[in-house]
C-alpha cells in the first residue's frame, strides 16, 4: 500500500525524523485556515500517490492565508497522471541550501534490503541513475544485522553528503531504517532530504510502501487507506479475503486456485486473444485451494461487477481440494448468484477427480458454462466468447 506524503511523514515523525508542522486539508477555505495557524510562509502541496506534482502544477508556495486559499482553489480537482487531487498539505515553507536524496528499500533481484544516497537530490532519481549512475551510491542492507550508526555512517559517505551535515545525516537514516522496520515497508524515500540556511537536516517530502502481508500486525495501518481513490472491485474482493487484482483494458475475467496457474492464465489469454481483436485478462483472482461454493461465489461476484469483463475464465486443478468439489462450488456459486450471473464461463478443470468434475458440469448443463478440456484452448474459447459481445 502506498501513502500520501502527509501519512509518509507522520510515520517519519513518529520515529524522531525531523519533518516540517503541516495539516491536510481538502476545502480552500480550510487551506487558509491551516495557513493562518502556522503563521508562516507555506507550501500548498497535491496529495496524490504519484510523481512529478510540482511538474503538474501541484506544489505552490503561498506568503499569505489568503494565497494559500487561492493556491488550494487552484490544485484541488488537479488531474496528475490520472490521479485526481481531493486534498492538500498545507505546511510551513523551508529555505533550501542544499538537496539531498536517501532511500532504503527492498531489492527483489538480489533478494536484500538496498539502501541509496546522493549529494543530488530534489530531481526525479531514475533521472539521476541514468543520466549520472556514479552520483548515487547503493548499499547492500544485511536483514540481521541492520542499520547502526556505523553503517549510516558508511552510507552518508559512499552518498557523497557534506561533512557539515554528515552527523546529522546519520542520525536521520538509522531512524529512517526504525521507521523501514518497524512498519514493515517495503519502501521508504526522502527525495528531498534538505539542508536548511542553518544547517538542519529535514525530511522536505516522503514516500512509504507498506507491505499489506504484514497488515494483521499493524491494524492501524487500516486507517490508511483513502476509499474516495481505492478501487472499488479490489476494496470488494478485499472484505471477501480474495487476492484480486484488477488489470487495465482487460476483457476476460480470471479465477484460478494458486498464484502460479493464474499468472499463467494471464499470459495463456493475453497470447489467445491476440486472435480475437486483442482481448487481455481483466484481472488476476486466485480463490485459493479451498474452493467452496462461497469462495467462488464471492469470486465471480466480484468478476461479475467488472463492466469491461465480457466472459470469464475459471480455470482450476484439483489438488487438495479436488475437481469434483470445485464443480459443485461452481454449480452452487451460479445458483447463489441468480440473476447476477450473466456473462458466459468457460471452465477448464484438470487434476484430481477430474472426470467427475467434468460430469457435474454436465448434468447441471448450465446454458453460461462452457467446459473445455485444455488450458490453452479454454483461453481461445474464452477470448472469442469476449470478442463476441
Amino acid at each position: 500500500m502506498d501513502l500520501y506524503e502527509y501519512q509518509a511523514k507522520d510515520l517519519f515523525a513518529a520515529h524522531g525524523v525531523p519533518v516540517l508542522p503541516g495539516k491536510t486539508v481538502d476545502t480552500a477555505e480550510a487551506a487558509e485556515a491551516a495557513a493562518a495557524e502556522l503563521g508562516t510562509a507555506v507550501v500548498v502541496k497535491a496529495q496524490v500517490k504519484t510523481g512529478g506534482r510540482g511538474k503538474a502544477g501541484g506544489v505552490k508556495l503561498a506568503e499569505s492565508p489568503a494565497e494559500a486559499k487561492e493556491k488550494a482553489t487552484a490544485i484541488l480537482g488537479l488531474d496528475i497522471k490520472g490521479h485526481t487531487v481531493h486534498q492538500v498539505l498545507v505546511t510551513t515553507a523551508s529555505d533550501i541550501a542544499e538537496e539531498y536524496y536517501f532511500s532504503f528499500l527492498l531489492d527483489r533481484s538480489n533478494r536484500t534490503f538496498l539502501a541509496m544516497c546522493s549529494a543530488e537530490g530534489g530531481m526525479e532519481i531514475e533521472q539521476l541513475a541514468v543520466e549520472r549512475p556514479d552520483a548515487l551510491a547503493r548499499i547492500p542492507i544485511d536483514a540481521i544485522a541492520g542499520v547502526d550508526k556505523a553503517k549510516a555512517d558508511e552510507i552518508v559517505a559512499a552518498g557523497k553528503i557534506p561533512a557539515v551535515v554528515a552527523e546529522q545525516a546519520a542520525d536521520v537514516i538509522v531512524k529512517l531504517w526504525e521507521t523501514f522496520v518497524a512498519e514493515d515497508a517495503t519502501l521508504v524515500e526522502v527525495n528531498p532530504l534538505v539542508r536548511d540556511p542553518e544547517d538542519k537536516v529535514i525530511a522536505l517530502d516522503g514516500k512509504v510502501t507498506l507491505d499489506e502481508n504484514a497488515g494483521f500486525r499493524h491494524p492501524a495501518h487500516a486507517e490508511l487507506v483513502d476509499e474516495r481513490t481505492e478501487n472499488a472491485l479490489e476494496a470488494k474482493a478485499k472484505a471477501k479475503g480474495l487476492n484480486y487484482v484488477k488489470l487495465d483494458g482487460g476483457t476476460v475475467g480470471i479465477i484460478g486456485n494458486g498464484a502460479g496457474l493464474v499468472m499463467s492464465t494471464l499470459d495463456v489469454v493475453a497470447y489467445a486473444g491476440e486472435k480475437h481483436g486483442g482481448q487481455k485478462p481483466a484481472n488476476f483472482l486466485d480463490i485459493g485451494g479451498g474452493a467452496s461454493a462461497q469462495v467462488m461465489a464471492d469470486g465471480l461476484d466480484v468478476i461479475l461487477g467488472d463492466p469491461d469483463v465480457k466472459s470469464v475464465f475459471v480455470n482450476v486443478f484439483g489438488g487438495i481440494t479436488a475437481c469434483d468439489a470445485v464443480a459443485n462450488g461452481i454449480v452452487e456459486a451460479l445458483k447463489i448468484l441468480g440473476d447476477g450471473a450473466t456473462k458466459p464461463l468457460v471452465v477448464r478443470l484438470d487434476g484430481n477427480n477430474v472426470v467427475e468434475g467434468r460430469q457435474i458440469l454436465a448434468d447441471a448443463n448450465h446454458p453460461l458454462v462452457t467446459v473445455v478440456g485444455t488450458m490453452d484452448d479454454a483461453a481461445d474459447k474464452a477470448a472469442e466468447l469476449a470478442a463476441a459481445v
